[in-house]
């Protein structure tokens, strides 16, 4: 275990490096003061999530690179994510640039082309669309409304005769034909205002195109011109207007759930939505959320995305907003993006009703996508991990953990798992009477063992136990004995071997088996049976703790001159808690406990002198 000694750190603004004992880096990080930022992760109170305590236990050095400022820090931070791709940081998967349309207006006739990188050449760009093929069923659409060219310049130079989207009306073959330079230059226009969502206005142009050719007796061109107005309303149809204002901006909201934090961006290019996109991360809590969010946004928007000059973000990803350690990473986000894009970007909280629609839109879309990602999670880990467990079916997990404070205050905590969420209505809490004072984890295993027995169906497929081969077999023999054991599955999960290749990744043991399951460390069943265990040890920690603080009352209570162990059960009965207890009056006392005025005088006035 690493031994933090605060001070050799130093109190500026910089970025930290966990490693492991291999020198492999665990998690990137990035603090306005290292010194106390470190120091948070090694205090014994710090009551961390359950990631940050995997990931501590982990830890076997640290080292430190100083940054003048905390914008530099966040900079530095994302840029060594991005190298590193650390196990504990929020690393985009799907980190590739969105596929553009860009139209070079500098060319004597330009094309429509795609591409992923924004540059400062001149060009107009135009998307971005996060799927290819929804990118290519648009160019074909505008290749069809207007017939620019589809070759390159090269081709252009070189060809000899058109092509085959000539000959089927999709190009007007400049490579090759005397094409008027004002017709195409018509159409490029047109082919710009509709992509920046003037549809309207190419509409009126084209009708009224049609209509002069139908007075003037060109009733083919006036058919085709007619022809062309329908195929453009009716491509115009699928736009969703989400805006009065044609304005381009992306639309940034998360959503917290028991799985993650789901992050969502809307695009929305002149009023319309044009797309979205989503992104899962999987152990992220709600207080890790707005820097998790801030890490993810410098992975997606690059210095050669296309990012637009608005940016709605809730109030915690604003300037100004975030607390604790997010603090002030919106104004350094928004700086940091704005010399991304080489000009003004306003960065801020959603503005008026439209714009607040959207907000909660992709905060609805960020819980949709987290739902979905531990849907898929599940329903492909559960029968994976029958088949490690060599079972038929994989439904039910009950899991338990033993907790006490030396051997004080001996709780067993049993969670249950269905269909790989968690019934937090069957959740229990044994108090082991006959372990308490021992330290002994087998033999209050042992003794839940022998009342989960007692309890009966409804079984569990898989009994999962917090520790090594010893508790497994303490749970085993005492099923045995209880005349219930084959009945269900069991496995134990325990810390592997530092030494080993694993360094510190869990094991699952299971009976019979001298050595631990193959399953791979990081694997998705390996990471789902840790989130269970995860689960039952802050549960036991957490009924443990509950017990040993209304033991704590009641010796209070029950040190009070004058309250002996009946006055103490008679006040517990009648108010439940010491601070109700110190808000009744002496009248209340008396009125519900029935002792007598002198008494419940007493008795209010010792109340009233107890500490909180």
């Amino acid at each position: 275990m690493y031994t933090f000694e605060a001070k050799n750190f130093p109190t500026s603004p910089g970025v930290y490096l966990m490693k492991s004992v291999r020198g492999k880096i665990l998690y990137v990080g990035k603090a306005k003061n290292l010194r106390a930022r470190l120091s948070s992760y090694f205090r014994n109170d710090a009551g961390h999530s359950v990631k940050t305590t995997a990931l501590v236990a982990r830890i076997e050095g640290v080292d430190v690179l100083l940054t003048a400022s905390e914008k530099e820090a966040l900079l530095l931070e994302s840029s060594l994510i991005k190298k590193h791709r650390p196990r504990y940081n929020v690393v985009l998967k799907d980190d590739k640039n969105y596929i553009l349309f860009k139209l070079d207006k500098r060319s004597p006739f330009p094309r429509l082309a795609f591409t992923r990188r924004v540059e400062r050449d001149g060009a107009a760009y135009f998307g971005p669309f996060t799927s290819a093929a929804a990118a290519r069923a648009t160019w074909k659409e505008l290749g069809r409304l207007f017939p620019l060219r589809k070759c390159g310049d090269r081709a252009l130079a070189n060809r000899v005769r058109p092509c085959l989207y000539h000959f089927i009306g999709q190009c007007l073959a400049p490579c090759v034909l005397a094409v008027n330079a004002d017709q195409y230059t018509t159409l490029v226009r047109r082919v710009e205002a509709f992509l920046t969502g003037r549809s309207a206005e190419v509409l009126k142009s084209v009708q009224r195109e049609m209509e002069a050719a139908a007075e003037s007796l060109a009733f083919e061109k006036a058919a085709g011109l007619r022809d062309l107005l329908r195929a453009m309303r009716k491509t115009v149809e699928g736009q969703a207007t989400v805006l009065t204002k044609l304005v381009d901006m992306d639309v940034v909201n998360f959503t917290v759930t028991e799985a993650g934090v789901g992050l969502c961006v809307l695009f929305v290019r002149q009023g319309r939505l044009l797309d979205r996109k989503t992104f899962f991360f999987p152990g992220v809590e709600a207080g890790e959320a707005v820097s998790a969010a801030v890490t993810a946004l410098l992975q997606f928007y690059r210095p050669e995305s296309f990012i637009p000059p608005r940016i709605v973000v809730p109030e915690g990803l604003a300037p100004g907003g975030g607390e604790g350690e997010a603090a002030g990473d919106g104004q350094a986000l928004a700086e940091i993006l704005e010399e991304r894009r080489g000009m003004a970007l306003r960065l801020g909280p959603a503005r008026g009703r439209e714009e607040r629609q959207l907000l909660e839109m992709a905060a609805v879309n960020a819980g949709r996508a987290a739902e979905e990602a531990a849907k898929a999670a599940q329903s492909d880990v559960l029968p994976s991990l029958a088949r490690a467990f060599g079972l038929a079916h994989l439904a039910r997990i009950e899991a338990v953990d033993v907790s006490h404070l030396g051997g004080k205050g001996v709780r067993v905590g049993l969670v249950v798992f269905e269909d790989g969420a968690p019934r937090k209505s069957e959740y229990r809490s044994y108090a082991i009477a006959a372990a308490e004072g021992s330290s002994d984890d087998y033999l209050a295993l042992a003794a839940f063992a022998t009342r989960r027995a007692g309890s009966g169906p409804p079984w569990p497929d898989l009994l999962l136990i917090d520790g090594g081969k010893g508790q497994l077999g303490a749970v085993g023999r005492a099923l045995d004995e209880a005349g219930v054991g084959g009945a269900f599955a069991l496995a134990s999960i325990a810390k592997g071997d530092r030494r080993s290749q694993n360094e510190m990744d869990d094991v699952i043991f299971v009976p019979g088996r001298k050595n631990p399951l193959p399953l791979r460390s990081g694997s998705p069943e390996l990471l789902f049976l840790q989130r269970i265990r995860d689960t039952v040890h802050d549960y036991s920690i957490g009924r443990q703790r509950q017990a040993r603080h209304k033991v704590g009352l009641k010796s209070d209570v029950l040190a009070l001159p004058g309250v002996g162990p009946k006055t103490a059960r008679l006040l517990w009965e009648a108010f439940g808690s010491v601070a109700a207890m110190r808000a009744a009056s002496a009248e209340d006392i008396r009125a519900r406990t029935g002792l007598g005025p002198t008494r419940s005088a007493a008795v209010a006035s010792a109340l009233a002198g107890l500490a909180d």
